[in-house]
């Protein structure tokens, strides 16, 4: 018999789920407790607010998804195949999360307005902070792949992986994230002749 799962993964798991199928502004915290088993007291207990919870669901999204990003990378064979590696981290990444519409940083983004100047919303800093993740690592990769360029190969990149993202939500081209994989190869090449 399996034990139970604890009472917070078991709320950050419905809140993922519904969050990014329902929608963040239209969930409740009730919606959210009842499919966790709990009460809203309890969610509230360990969470505090409706936006905290929303910033542990990111949290834990982006700790997952570096980790399958930081798996790819591992498993490349050269400098140029590391740099194409966000692509396989999207499919294991995608084969192994809980089923939402696309990825839970756009979604929030499309959800939530800038912060007024000066004002600090710590779950859109999350969201900002994962866009500065993947450009420096794109860009430390590009150097590593002696890119002639690395911040624009990186800009390009990240054109092509929002692409993925966007693609996932609509459904189609099938297989983005191969299809932004060859794209890349394409981009390499030129970027990096004879290498």
């Amino acid at each position: 018999m399996p034990l139970p799962q604890p009472t917070r993964d078991r709320i950050l798991d419905a809140a993922e789920g519904l969050f990014f199928s329902d929608g963040i502004a239209t969930t409740g915290v009730d919606s959210v407790a009842a499919a966790a088993g709990v009460s809203v007291v309890t969610l509230y207990k360990h969470f505090g607010a409706k936006d905290n919870l929303l910033h542990a669901v990111l949290s834990r999204r982006l700790e997952s998804w570096t980790s399958h990003w930081d798996a790819a990378v591992a498993a490349a064979q050269s400098p140029r195949e590391r740099l194409v590696a966000i692509f396989d981290a999207v499919d294991t990444f995608r084969a192994a999360a809980g089923p939402t519409q696309w990825c839970c940083f756009l979604a929030t983004a499309s959800e939530r307005s800038v912060p007024a100047e000066g004002a600090s919303d710590p779950v859109f800093d999350l969201v900002a902070e994962d866009t500065r993740l993947v450009t420096r690592r794109l860009t430390d990769l590009a150097r590593e792949a002696r890119c002639q360029d690395p911040e624009r190969v990186a800009e390009l990149l990240l054109l092509l992986y929002n692409g993925v993202l966007s693609s996932l939500l609509r459904g189609t081209p099938a297989a983005p994230a191969a299809r932004a994989r060859t794209a890349a190869w394409t981009l390499l090449d030129r970027e990096l002749p004879g290498q």
